[in-house]
């Protein structure tokens, strides 16, 4: 048997567009070995693969990594035969293939009578980047095993689920009986989730996977940190022994090594799909209650069992068809339920941050409503719903609470395990708390419960601020060596430069553990000189910096001071200009700690 997974090729879900996009040169062609060799080398060209990625640069010419890094430089056909030629790739064609095994797997690509074709719901995708929930949500409601498309996963005897709603059903039955026995339910535990959730190969399965998880927990409580490691480590090895069939080491610690990869992966996924939420502390997988009518609808209806096809074809065009199938809250009960739901959730928030009743939270008369004009209204209701919760991030983040809160956790970040993601989200917090911001726009994807999906997909700004007197976009990275320069140095001017065009009076406050130097020259040239034709004002600081300003912004608030916008134009125009009067970006870079200990003594001696 063999544990499943979503996909290891593309680990961010978000590039899954820019894979479809590179694939339309090819779209009604054979996908033969020459298009399976054309396709990666796509990928290549628009940086898609290698671009940032130490590996594939070793070995290769500073002149080509230099073009590679130069996101405005055209990677020429003939550089990439040569890369080719430098890497010593022999199989050149099956990376090709490979790359588009989780298009076809999810039914975003056809192969029809050998010819390539993208589906509606890859068009769909590529249409509108803002689809991407409501089409993974589509395709894992019907991506099931087995499958009549996978060798791995055909064998209707050791497999039998729909593992998306097999997932939700798990996690329902775990937390029923945590009720049962008076606890408050709280989803899995990430470490639970990875070993039971790929493992979980049955849809009959699942209360006796559920009783497990339950046993799992008894055996770790009232013990100590240090027992309960002993515990977890002795379960999961005779876990693997028993999953697999073998005593095999090596065979173990590869299978665990790689369900805990397949398991956080997984989250990734189904967290694009709203109907999983993160909750204490990121350390728990639960169901989000805000989907709550959608999700009993498909346990009513026993999504988790797989359906029966007659071969590849039918499989792979059921999966292809945006219009299958009928989901069953798609019924004018279900969706005049899920409105009352959202009306008494989005008044309940009005209230909660003292705002007057909207357009959207008085229940219409839904007997007049057809299911179309329904599901047109659910849609405006979500949108309300999120900008009262962008609203209610702004109000929150003025507690001095709230900003000690995000204090200790870019503190602690190095013991988080989504690093990226969780510095994103603080970092735009801590700017929500400077309180006189117009409007503070994180580019990452929000799920139900107003926390972020996802990092802010490549092409945008991490977080967009507006103040009254200067505009700034903030870009962050957990990188620090030479992939920071690689996968940062040209992403953030290009990214200035846009804003600047829309935007006047424009910074970039970058964000990072430490600035490698590489970076460092990257932002004194583009401030001192130019970057495509024109300055910039870019101001690096670390991760250490940033909260030493919420430090200040914190004493403010103690002492009832407001901490307003043109603080930070001061400090960001004094780094700025810092880079532009020294001769070299080290000292540069070394001396932000003084413009900072100097800027904090001004703020705090203006009292």
């Amino acid at each position: 048997m063999k544990a499943w997974s979503i996909t290891t090729t593309l680990r961010n879900p978000q590039r899954i567009r820019d894979f479809l996009i590179a694939l339309k040169p090819l779209i009604n062609h054979i996908w033969d070995k020459a298009a399976q060799e054309k396709y990666q080398k796509l990928l290549i060209k628009n940086r898609l693969y290698g671009y940032g990625n130490q590996q594939f640069y070793n070995g290769l010419p500073v002149d080509i990594i230099n073009t590679i890094n130069d996101a405005d430089a055209d990677i020429s056909n003939k550089m990439i035969e040569e890369i080719i030629a430098i890497k010593h790739y022999r199989d050149f064609d099956m990376r090709g293939r490979q790359s588009l095994n989780p298009l076809t797997k999810f039914g975003f690509v056809l192969i029809d009578n050998k010819i390539l074709k993208i589906t509606d719901l890859g068009n769909k995708l590529i249409a509108d980047e803002n689809a991407i929930g409501d089409v993974f949500l589509k395709c894992f409601i019907k991506w099931q095993i087995p499958n009549p498309a996978s060798s791995d996963f055909s064998d209707s005897d050791k497999y039998n689920i729909v593992p998306f709603v097999g997932t939700l059903k798990l996690i329902d039955c775990v937390n029923r009986l945590e009720k049962q026995r008076g606890n408050l339910p709280k989803g899995l535990s990430k470490r639970e989730f990875c070993l039971f959730v790929p493992t979980l190969l049955k849809y009959y399965e699942i209360s006796s996977c559920a009783q497990k998880i339950i046993e799992f927990r008894d055996l770790q409580t009232g013990k100590s940190k240090i027992e309960r490691k002993r515990i977890r480590d002795k379960y999961r090895l005779h876990f693997a022994r028993k999953f697999l069939a073998t005593k095999d080491k090596n065979k173990i610690e590869k299978f665990l090594a790689s369900i805990y990869d397949y398991g956080d992966n997984t989250i990734r996924y189904f967290r694009l799909t709203n109907f999983i939420r993160i909750r204490g502390n990121g350390f728990y997988v639960d169901l989000e209650p805000k989907r709550y009518v959608e999700i009993n609808s498909l346990f009513e209806k026993e999504f988790y069992k797989p359906r029966d096809f007659a071969d590849k074809n039918e499989y792979l065009h059921y999966m292809s068809n945006d219009l299958l199938p009928t989901l069953p809250w798609q019924s004018k009960t279900k969706l005049e339920a899920i409105v009352k739901k959202l009306i008494d959730e989005n008044n309940s928030l009005q209230k909660r941050i003292h705002l007057p009743k909207s357009k959207y939270t008085e229940l219409p008369d839904l007997s007049k409503m057809e299911k179309q004009d329904l599901e047109k209204f659910i849609f405006k209701l979500r949108l309300e719903r999120k900008q009262l919760q962008t609203k209610e991030n702004h109000i929150n983040a003025q507690h001095i609470e709230a900003v000690n809160k995000y204090i200790i956790g870019l503190e602690t970040i190095f013991e988080i395990e989504n690093r990226p993601l969780t510095l994103e989200y603080l970092s735009a917090m801590g700017l929500y708390a400077l309180n006189d911001a117009c409007e503070i726009k994180p580019n990452y994807p929000l799920g139900d419960d107003n926390n972020p999906t996802s990092t802010a997909p490549a092409g945008k700004a991490d977080i967009e601020c507006y103040y009254k007197d200067f505009n700034m976009i903030c870009e962050v990275t957990m990188l620090k060596n030479r992939d920071q320069w690689f996968n940062e140095g040209q992403p953030v001017m290009r990214h200035l430069r846009d804003f600047e065009i829309k935007n006047a009076n424009a910074y970039c406050l970058f964000i990072a553990p430490s600035i490698h130097i590489d970076t460092a020259n990257t932002f004194y040239m583009s401030n001192k000189y130019e970057y495509s034709g024109a300055k910039q004002s870019i101001a690096p600081i670390t991760i250490k910096q940033f909260i030493e300003i919420l430090k200040i912004l914190k004493k403010l608030k103690e002492l009832n001071k407001k901490f307003t916008h043109d603080k930070i134009q001061k400090l960001l125009n004094a780094i700025v200009e810092m880079s532009r009067h020294t001769s070299n970006a080290s000292y540069w870079i070394n001396e932000i700690d003084v413009i900072i200990e100097n800027w904090k003594q001004e703020v705090l001696n203006g009292l």
